[in-house]
């Protein structure tokens, strides 16, 4: 059987004597933190959690960073690590889950409070200490978190607060650090400088390591891996599926690569022809083959065990009759590799001697908790390239995916060393599983016993001012999770116009602490333009009080007068689907006709089943669905913010896109997404 050396095959660089160990707890983010430390000319090595303290000072490692993780110190089933990593003499930075391992290590506690935060905010620092030296006292980092610590360890001193909550620790005798935020990813503007701080300052490595040519370690790789077998190189038309497939006839010879495109019934409009006639610019000529019929009426089996290969498995539903959005992807991402089957044998080809070719990112482990990713990382959402299906083929060595350690940046990056047009490079990603992930299904409300409560408090927050004045007895849960300072905004924000909270029924998949939420979506809206830097202050801060809410919205028009107690019936049938594709392309249309297509790194369009004031009394159906504009600034990908209006994209844009979309039939309102990643992801499914 093939052998694809997925664990062993990208060292990205020479050998070097001075080594850090990355100990995984399961972050979304642990990957990022070995390439900003590579970044720095640190060599690194990703390592269990529970990796003994004496291989660590065997192999003579310069320095342990341990990573975040969804888990809490606490709970049973707490990641085991061996404590003596802390009394081996190699200094420690502890990020997020580390540092609460950490301060309980040495007799600290840690308190699951009111708050939780899950997204960027300002920390002010001691920047007299090592790991912050050089750096302004006020910093904008990342974090998310709901535990936080209660009692500080013993010889430990505060480095580092956000309001009432420990953001930084320090022990400078044994060189043991620890941060609250994630310093690795974009939206902690000076992460990198921090890392830098501890690595120089603390650990002493003096950066001697060099990357290697990662186009020529990928070549490398597919020759040796591939040897004189067959390709088979599924492509989307994204970056990359066409970085991965450039690469491959770089390597191979012409004859060793079968370029497919598949029509899945869930692309954008003209999507497929618009691929293959950019694919052939390139010299790439993809075999397109339309399989709507067979992606409507698929179903699939999934395992109720995935650790266990004898588990029993339950048979899902026919893709159009799907509801749940792991399950729309499972059976997305396994019809995919059925295909691909089938093609190999109308090709007449053995499929011992074929591999399957993707362009899977690291991102795309993560966020499906692939075990080649993170032993211990939550589940967030299941890309079309890691479903079971496909674990099973990587398994047998017959999956070749020579981007697997890169982010979408460094994807981009190699695909201009290759050559490849800056339209293609620079493309919006679009998700293998299409317009199937950015319709909302349901056929009842999502109304959980909480909806009332969260519905009032909601209220309470976005009109604050008025509250305080009639001592809302829900006053308590915001004093409970904010500063005083927030309180004050709230308070500013609800006393310069009258905003109107809709708490929707309806769940969005979103990532908090490091974990997978399925939660509410809230809508403000009101009758006069608004303050869109206050609306993106309001989705701040409705999600760290309101656990159950991952995502805020601004709905277009006058207010919102009824409450929305139902939806629409929503299934990927055929008229769902031409009503987003069509909305889709009127709003991508009026982007690319400015020049602000580049300014922002994704604008998924999403169809939800929510239809706005209706008349309730007399009882007048739910019939119309809604439209969300969702846009995402980020280059990783792992993290990002939402393009502010009349900020990073001017207003009048953003409103001839919502007049576009409105003209189109059966919609009843456009909504505007304000949520940071985290807590929502980029797309809502």
């Amino acid at each position: 059987m093939h052998d694809s050396g997925t664990t062993d095959r990208h060292v990205n660089g020479v050998v070097s004597s001075e080594k850090v160990a990355i100990l995984d707890a399961g972050a979304q983010y642990g990957k990022l933190i070995d390439r900003r430390v590579r970044e720095l000319c640190v060599e690194t090595e990703i390592l269990p959690l529970d990796t003994p303290a004496f291989n660590l000072k065997e192999k003579g490692y310069k320095a342990i960073i341990i990573s975040g993780g969804p888990n809490s110190v606490y709970a049973c089933d707490a990641p085991r690590y061996d404590g003596d990593i802390f009394r081996s003499g190699i200094p420690v930075l502890g990020i997020c889950y580390g540092m609460q391992m950490i301060n309980k290590e040495f007799g600290g506690s840690i308190h699951r409070k009111d708050v939780r935060e899950d997204g960027q905010f300002v920390i002010s620092i001691d920047n007299k200490a090592t790991v912050f030296k050089g750096l302004d006292k006020d910093q904008k980092v990342l974090l998310t978190h709901g535990d936080s610590i209660e009692k500080v360890a013993d010889g430990f001193k505060v480095i580092a607060t956000t309001g009432n909550i420990t953001a930084a620790i320090a022990n400078d005798k044994f060189g043991i650090y620890g941060v609250q935020f994630h310093p690795e990813v974009d939206l902690t503007e000076n992460g990198t400088a921090m890392i830098r701080n501890f690595l120089f300052g603390v650990a002493g490595v003096s950066g001697t390591f060099t990357m290697q040519n990662r186009e020529h370690q990928c070549v490398q790789y597919i020759r040796e891996t591939v040897g004189d077998n067959k390709v088979l190189m599924m492509l989307s038309g994204g970056v990359d599926s066409t970085v991965c497939a450039a690469l491959l006839h770089k390597a191979l010879k012409q004859d060793q690569v079968i370029a497919l495109h598949i029509d899945n019934g869930f692309m954008r409009k003209n999507e497929s022809e618009q691929v293959a006639a950019s694919l052939q610019k390139i010299g790439l000529k993809p075999k397109v083959l339309t399989a709507k019929h067979t992606f409507y009426t698929a179903s699939t089996s999934i395992s109720l065990d995935q650790t266990d290969p004898n588990s029993r498995v339950w048979f899902t539903k026919m893709l159009s009759s799907a509801i749940d959005p792991e399950e729309k992807r499972r059976i997305i991402g396994d019809t995919f590799v059925k295909i691909a089957g089938e093609v190999i044998s109308e090709l007449n080809l053995n499929p011992e001697e074929v591999f399957l070719g993707q362009g899977t990112l690291r991102p795309d482990l993560i966020e499906s908790a692939s075990s080649f990713a993170s032993s211990k990382a939550d589940a967030i959402k299941t890309h079309h390239n890691d479903t079971e299906l496909v674990r099973k083929l990587r398994s047998q060595g017959r999956v070749v995916e020579p981007l697997c350690e890169f982010h979408k940046d460094e994807v981009r990056s190699l695909g201009r060393d290759l050559g490849l047009p800056l339209e293609l490079v620079q493309r919006h990603p679009f998700p293998g599983p299409g317009l199937a992930i950015r319709i909302l299904c349901a056929e009842e409300p999502f109304m959980e016993k909480d909806f009332s409560e969260t519905s009032v408090l909601v209220k309470v927050i976005t009109e604050y001012s008025s509250a305080i004045l009639k001592n809302h007895a829900l006053l308590n849960r915001i004093e409970n999770a904010t500063t005083e300072e927030e309180r004050e905004i709230l308070s500013q924000i609800s006393s310069k116009q009258h905003l109107v909270s809709t708490l929707l029924p309806i769940k969005t998949v979103g990532v908090q602490g490091d974990s997978r939420t399925y939660s509410y979506v809230v809508g403000v809206s009101c009758d006069d333009e608004p303050d869109w830097d206050d609306l993106a202050t309001l989705a701040k801060i409705i999600p760290r009080i309101c656990h159950n809410i991952n995502r805020v919205v601004y709905i277009f028009g006058d207010q919102v007068t009824q409450p929305v107690l139902d939806i629409t019936p929503t299934f990927l049938t055929q008229g769902v689907l031409s009503i987003l594709r069509q909305a889709d392309h009127v709003a991508t249309q009026v982007l690319l006709s400015t020049s602000y297509y580049n300014t922002i790194s994704q604008m998924p369009i999403i169809l939800i089943p929510i239809h706005f004031n209706r008349d309730v009394a007399a009882r007048q159906s739910s019939c119309q669905r809604s439209i969300v504009i969702r846009t995402i600034i980020t280059s990783d990908f792992m993290t990002g913010i939402p393009a502010i209006p009349n900020k990073h994209l001017p207003i009048e844009l953003v409103k001839r896109m919502v007049s576009e979309i409105s003209a189109v039939p059966n919609i009843s309102r456009v909504l505007y997404d304000l949520t940071p990643k985290p807590p929502g992801t980029t797309e809502w499914e």
